[in-house]
């Protein structure tokens, strides 16, 4: 079976693989305007592609659906998408989510910092949103309080700790602060309890938090729940919602300026699977018709939604393209090996931090050759750990090539989203190995406009370990 037959059960009759990827005369375009075969010959493999315009896609798309929810519905409550930006800090990801019109979700002092500049900038427009989430040292304590006494009044930390709340009352500018809320290990998405039950406040300490506030120049104005990550049933989804819903009725009875229910992250992205599907426009239209059933049935306003986005965002905005630099026959019985002129490791960290992680791996040329199970390995490092997929991962089907054929390039899509994050931008990578260049594209004026970061030098990576 060639290739092509093989991708075949994904094809739709446009040639859609998914909502960003197709087949045009045998070569894959990316969000419908790169030839991504086309790209890596003009700058080299391997190489990073960070697509700016599928981030603005993503969120107006979302921001559409719960437009025509709200129509639809009746629902008379605003919808508010942020960025979560831990999914990726860098400049032009952060400053397009922002530009199509995206409030902002901190996790980290110096995140607050990014906020700030921009904010002192005007990239962040004044109005915007500034939500701080996570558990807050003095340094993050410190960013906040510095930001909304040089002016800005939209920025609201969210309550992880009651002890948090002594410095954040002292403040000498009045703050909105939210609370989260600490979820049941039960009522998180399954496989993700553990690391997130250990967020937010319980019910009497909202409460107590709630009582603190009251009285003072602050006001307690949000509630911020979370479920999990890329929750792709519905209804789970929904229901857990709908129960902080409950939560949220409660605190209002003792902090009656609440009005924002922020709702987390969770949304999922088609990034990691051509065989993705979820309705989106009827999440959000079943989501807002309950939450209006639970406000009138409770005498409540409707709520302020605010839905925080992180992977949804940004995941699909990327690729990195790597070249098959040598092939070697598995032992007896097991899959060949291809080894790529990069390292996956580095440049794809969640196939070892995440169980289970897949990306779409694509071949950019060959597609007339057989379709093949194979194993990748990165050549720039010597670690043993340094392959795709895993051994309980399904298989990596690819075309056979022989020592004679042309070099294959493969291209990993799904990449934006916390991978230069956690590998460590800018730094120096296991077994030293280099980043690759960066082609940036952006639009400007209706224009796409391209530049490129360089691959790292050896000179900055061992200045950054100190051999200067």
């Amino acid at each position: 079976m060639r290739y092509l037959d093989h991708l075949s059960q994904w094809l739709d009759a446009d040639g859609r693989l998914n909502d960003f990827l197709r087949l045009r005369d045998g070569r894959v375009i990316f969000a419908e305007e790169l030839d991504v075969l086309a790209l890596a010959g003009a700058h080299g493999v391997p190489l990073e592609i960070s697509f700016c315009p599928q981030i603005t896609r993503r969120v107006l798309a979302m921001e559409a659906h719960f437009a025509a929810a709200r129509m639809q519905t009746g629902y008379r409550g605003d919808f508010i998408y942020a960025y979560a930006t831990k999914a990726n800090f860098a400049e032009e990801v952060v400053r397009t989510a922002v530009a199509a019109g995206a409030h902002y979700e901190t996790s980290s002092a110096f995140d607050v910092r990014i906020a700030h500049q921009l904010w002192r900038r005007g990239t962040l427009p004044r109005g915007r949103l500034i939500c701080c989430n996570g558990s807050k040292e003095p340094a993050y304590l410190d960013a906040i309080i510095a930001l909304r006494t040089a002016g800005c009044d939209t920025i609201v930390p969210i309550l992880d700790d009651l002890a948090e709340l002594d410095a954040l009352l002292a403040c000498p500018a009045p703050l909105l602060i939210g609370v989260r809320e600490r979820k049941d290990v039960g009522d998180l998405a399954e496989g993700i309890a553990h690391g997130y039950d250990r967020f937010g406040l319980l019910p009497e300490e909202m409460e107590r938090a709630a009582d603190r506030i009251a009285g003072t120049p602050h006001r307690l104005i949000l509630y911020h729940a979370m479920v999990g990550s890329q929750l792709e049933n519905a209804a789970h989804f929904q229901a857990e919602i709908l129960e902080s819903l409950e939560g949220y009725g409660r605190l209002r009875a003792r902090a009656p300026e609440l009005s924002l229910f922020n709702f987390g992250g969770g949304m999922p992205t088609s990034a990691y699977s051509l065989g993705f599907g979820f309705d989106y426009a009827g999440f959000a239209t079943s989501l807002l018709r309950a939450a209006l059933a639970w406000a009138s049935a409770n005498g409540h306003p409707h709520p302020h939604l605010v839905g925080e986005f992180g992977r949804y965002t940004c995941a699909d905005h990327a690729a990195h393209v790597f070249c098959v630099g040598r092939t070697k026959p598995g032992h007896p019985g097991e899959r060949p090996w291809y080894l790529v002129d990069g390292s996956l490791m580095v440049a794809l960290p969640d196939i070892l931090i995440v169980e289970g992680q897949q990306f779409i791996a694509l071949p950019l040329n060959h597609m007339d050759k057989p379709a093949v199970p194979v194993v990748l390995g990165g050549r720039r490092t010597c670690d043993s750990d340094d392959f795709y997929p895993r051994a309980a991962d399904p298989p990596l089907i690819l075309p056979e090539v022989g020592p004679g054929d042309e070099p294959l390039l493969i291209a990993f899509f799904g990449t934006g989203a916390y991978q230069a994050m956690l590998s460590g931008e800018g730094g120096a990578h296991h077994c030293l190995a280099p980043e690759a260049p960066k082609l940036i594209v952006e639009r400007q004026s209706g224009a796409l406009t391209t530049r490129v970061i360089p691959e790292q030098s050896w000179e900055s990576v061992l200045s950054d370990l100190g051999y200067r």
